[in-house]
């Protein structure tokens, strides 16, 4: 098959988990409580705070305005009912951002090197996997991070360093942990610069890396502020001399303190989001430690009603085959050498900058951390299958089993009814209990 067939097929399945029983449920589920929220704000242009930057959010509200969708519902608890249909249009560009992040992963396999077998493995497997689906179901910024950070990879590796620069800026915008899709690129090209000491490529690859994402990163801000204008929520965050600037705050009329300028603003407004990040000292009975997401040991409840629930868990058969693809391949890098060598070390460089940033941290953290580090795995999977004798038999074999367990598992993906037999004999483990 060429490579437009396969991107096809890829497409196809993967629009259709993706979008199958799409809105349901029509309740609240899990953070949409929270992003729910903060894409309203846009709307009501009250000032909030979250520990994330804004362009998630920012989409999202962008998108539902060509829809003229009007800003109904408090998002209060989770399990509320949507009162009519619009919630929907919130949960599109997940949806349409997981259904093609696929494509962008099938991409960047060819891209590295991988064959059109393995690539396509790499593009099913994500399609797959319950947890990526969950992910992308609803009103949460992961599925953007993800498509995002990943095209930035496949650009660069195209050598196309203006648009690895926009994607990272994109990614980065969306969650902090953005960062790890530039710096592995960066590190890569130090490591090159120190090898051949071409001058002449330095500073258009340092404007690409450092200064287009920052621009982009910056601009998004001044977007977020320049609609978040009123008096709202997120006032008792900041300082005095940032809130005189909304509209109907306490010290909008105050003579004797000083407006914050648009830079001042950006500043204070990122250096409280890691003081925030660095405070949250909460535990949470689906909390788990980073060592632990390859495992898979803690998987989390993001809605329940009744015989239905939807539980952010991964397809087991794909989890635990790529971590112990990830241990075979920490052994392998030992006696691998030339370019397969240098591939190993390139996708567990992806799995160690993306679980670094959570290594030490004492605030609770959960299984979607490990989202892209997971599919760093996948292709280490991928790529240890390639340079297998028995790929051809190897690929589909694992390609029908992932099927099988996603279909078994997908009622708790989609949040469909299971008896408390059929639910129980999908609980494999006391801790996903």
């Amino acid at each position: 098959m060429s490579n437009k067939q396969l991107i096809l097929a890829l497409l196809i399945v993967s629009a259709i988990i993706h979008f199958a029983y799409f809105g349901h449920p029509s309740e609240t589920v899990f953070d949409e409580v929270h992003f729910g929220k903060f894409v309203t704000g846009y709307y009501t242009h009250e000032y909030f705070f979250d520990i994330h930057p804004p362009l998630g959010k920012l989409i999202v509200a962008g998108f539902a305005k060509i829809f003229n969708f009007e800003p109904e519902y408090a998002f209060a608890n989770i399990g509320e009912k949507y009162p009519d249909k619009q919630y929907l249009i919130l949960r599109f560009l997940p949806s349409l951002a997981g259904m093609l992040l696929p494509i962008v992963i099938f991409l960047l396999a060819l891209q590295i090197g991988f064959g059109k077998t393995a690539s396509f493995f790499a593009g099913m497997l994500v399609s797959l996997d319950n947890a990526l689906l969950v992910q992308s179901r609803f009103i949460l910024m992961d599925a953007f991070l993800l498509l995002f950070g990943f095209s930035a990879l496949l650009m660069y590796f195209k050598r196309k360093y203006v648009w690895m620069a926009v994607f990272g800026g994109l990614a980065v915008s969306v969650k902090w942990t953005g960062l790890t899709f530039l710096a592995l690129p960066l590190i890569l090209e130090s490591i090159y610069f120190y090898t051949d000491r071409d001058w002449r490529t330095l500073i258009p690859k340092m404007t690409a890396f450092l200064f287009i994402p920052a621009a982009i990163y910056f601009s998004v801000f001044a977007i977020h502020f320049s609609l978040l204008n009123k008096s709202g929520a997120g006032d008792a965050f900041m300082s005095l001399e940032f809130q005189k600037t909304l509209a109907g705050s306490a010290y909008e009329k105050n003579g004797e303190i000083k407006k914050s300028n648009l830079f001042q603003k950006f500043t204070e407004l990122n250096e409280e989001m890691y003081t925030s990040n660095a405070r949250l000292t909460a535990t949470h009975p689906y909390g788990s430690k980073w060592y632990t997401w390859p495992f898979m040991s803690r998987p989390i409840f993001y809605w329940v009603n009744g015989d239905q629930r939807i539980y952010f868990l991964g397809n087991p058969i794909i989890w635990w085959s790529t971590t112990a693809a990830l241990m075979y391949a920490l052994i392998s890098m030992i006696w691998s050498a030339g370019q397969s060598r240098k591939i190993l070390i390139i996708l567990l460089g992806g799995v160690g900058l993306n679980l670094l940033p959570f290594i030490g941290i004492p605030r609770v953290m959960f299984l979607y951390h490990y989202l892209s580090a997971f599919i760093f795995a996948i292709l280490i999977l991928a790529y240890l299958i390639d340079q297998s004798q028995h790929k051809k038999l190897i690929a589909p074999v694992l390609i029908f089993a992932s099927a099988v367990s996603f279909i078994y598992f997908s009622p708790l993906s989609y949040g469909l009814n299971l008896s408390p037999r059929e639910y129980n004999t999908r609980v494999w483990l006391p801790s996903w209990r």
